[in-house]
């Protein structure tokens, strides 16, 4: 599974206007509703409950909100940078300004797993970090995120 073929052009949000991390998952749950067809409410509802468990929030301003939801045909992502950073109760106590929320269908374990270890992954670079940061470019943003790691460290 590569990201580009669960993060579409449309998922991409390149400067997000929120001032709290309920904001930005309530911004984020009615994007994934436009684009899967799933009440906003609903996506909402799941991403907060896992916020609940525990937070998202990776450290170097990096959260990967992520829920399971019944009825959805395949796993979908959806790509913040914010305008501003907010308080998201990170392990580094960090403010995140960028997030990529991960949906997935109910029963979905491996690819559930798997794209959250690709995002995960892919956002430890460094250098992919900086290079969001630096543009808010939506097509540019979602390039820098769906070219594929070996690439990347090949050039």
């Amino acid at each position: 599974m590569e990201l580009a073929d669960i993060l579409s052009q449309e998922s991409v949000i390149p400067c997000a206007k929120v001032a709290s991390k309920r904001q930005l998952l309530q911004q984020l749950a009615e994007k994934a509703s436009t684009l899967v067809g799933v009440d906003a409410q609903t996506i909402f509802d799941t991403l907060l409950s896992r916020e609940q468990l525990g937070s998202t929030g990776l450290g170097n301003g990096i959260a990967i909100p992520h829920g399971k939801i019944k009825g959805l045909s395949g796993v979908t992502a959806v790509f913040a940078k914010l305008a501003q950073p907010i308080e998201f109760d990170a392990v580094d106590d960090q403010p995140v300004d960028l997030v990529v929320m991960l949906l997935a269908p109910e029963g979905s374990g491996a690819d559930h797993l798997k794209a959250l270890s690709k995002v995960a992954r892919l956002l430890r670079s460094e250098g992919i970090v900086d290079r969001l940061r630096s543009t808010k470019d939506e097509a540019k943003l979602r390039d820098i995120l769906t070219t594929p790691l070996e690439a990347i460290n090949a050039a």
